[in-house]
């Protein structure tokens, strides 16, 4: 096995780690141990004085301190009378384009109680660079700790794929479609489970009469930034299509997307090739959609596309990094053709969330989580409708 891992550079661990990985015991879930050696990680990420320049990095430190993983325990630890442990050994296949996700899954890993070998983006974040010292750093205090933690980075391999996929009790995978597909050419042993997020886009909700009546109008542009143009608009929790209720939904686009347009060129830079990709989908959308119209602009920096009918098509013309389909809604069930779609994942809202029951109790087949705008990155132990503790965890059942 060792030979065949030559190509894997290891930033955590070493292909003996990873060998002696497979009689390393696991451990319960939420154990004080794990809880202990996160909080030292959370200690050291707040203090970092690079994390100051991003807030996902801050948000991770926050979400991994003590008292927020007990909150987590309270909620997720079953108490059923029957023992739990993770199921052993946990691969990972992080995203390319979300800088930390990798170590939010890590943690799902660590706190369900399985040594955990992490595929990490190829590409060169900051933010990954400032996470992994710090895990390093204390795993460095608490080596007991070192069987648990593997991470690595390498193109794409097969051969490399199949050595972790044969060891795997849980496999992971996160970052689509192709790379579910991939990665599926590598069997897993019979026993073993597998965890899948696949292609999924997202929308957000905005009242527009909540909205005029609020003061902190640029607050919000914060919150939709980060939702969206922190990951270039690639993030599956993203939004691709923002949708206007109530009666001031003219006067509140005015407002809200001039505060955008500051914003992102304040804080946004765009290459040309994004750019060009924007206005190909628009052009792409009118010609092949009806009642499609793209809203005048001044630059590229962002492109709205005003659609006057949701269909079941109409993702199929998205795009990124700024690019926005925009409907005005007089009945939510009139977004059934959008969310009665499996891939269909977050709404975010601004205003009263009860304005989405209706449609959720149609039966739509998509959305799994309402969350408020400026939050659709934030990370929970459901994910995709996944309860990733139980997922991760076996039960040992007492008669």
């Amino acid at each position: 096995m060792l030979q065949s891992l030559d190509k894997v550079k290891f930033l955590v661990g070493s292909a003996k780690t990873v060998e002696r990985m497979i009689t390393t015991p696991a451990k319960k879930p939420f154990s004080e141990e794990i809880i202990e050696f996160l909080d030292d990680v959370s200690r050291i990420l707040m203090k970092d004085q690079r994390s100051k320049a991003y807030s996902d990095v801050v948000t991770l430190g926050f979400w991994i301190r003590k008292g927020s993983i007990l909150k987590l325990k309270e909620r997720f630890e079953k108490k059923d009378n029957n023992i739990h442990f993770g199921r052993g050994i946990a691969f990972h296949i992080a995203p390319s384009n979300v800088p930390v996700n990798f170590a939010y899954s890590l943690v799902t890993g660590l706190l369900s109680g399985n040594a955990n070998i992490v595929r990490v983006p190829s590409k060169e974040f900051a933010q990954g660079e400032i996470v992994i010292d710090a895990f390093s750093r204390v795993l460095d205090e608490k080596p007991e700790l070192k069987p648990y933690i593997v991470l690595v980075k390498y193109d794409r391999d097969k051969t490399i794929n199949d050595v972790f996929s044969s060891i795997a009790d849980t496999r992971i995978i996160w970052g689509g479609d192709a790379t579910i597909a991939e990665i599926r050419k590598s069997p897993l042993p019979p026993r073993s489970i597998e965890i899948t997020f696949a292609d999924r886009f997202s929308l957000a909700v905005i009242d527009s009469d909540e909205y005029m009546d609020r003061e902190d109008k640029e607050k919000v542009a914060s919150d939709f930034f980060n939702d969206t143009f922190l990951t270039d608009q690639n993030a599956c929790t993203s939004p691709r299509i923002v949708v206007w209720t109530g009666g001031s939904a003219e006067d509140a686009k005015k407002v809200f997307w001039r505060n955008m347009h500051a914003m992102v060129k304040k804080k946004y830079t765009i290459q040309p090739i994004q750019a060009v990709n924007k206005l190909t989908s628009s052009y792409l959308a009118a010609v092949n959609e009806t009642g499609i119209k793209i809203v005048e602009h001044d630059d590229n920096l962002i492109i709205r596309v005003k659609v006057e009918e949701i269909t079941k098509s109409l993702m199929d013309y998205k795009d990124n990094s700024g690019y926005f389909f925009e409907y005005d809604c007089r009945d939510i069930k009139d977004l059934i053709p959008l969310c009665d779609d499996k891939r269909c994942q977050t709404i975010g809202i601004l205003g009263n969330t009860e304005i989405i029951l209706p449609l959720l109790e149609s039966g739509i087949r998509g959305v799994d989580r309402i969350v408020p705008i400026g939050r659709s990155l934030d990370y929970d132990l459901i994910w995709d409708g996944y309860s990733l503790v139980d997922s991760m965890t076996r039960k040992i059942s007492f008669g």
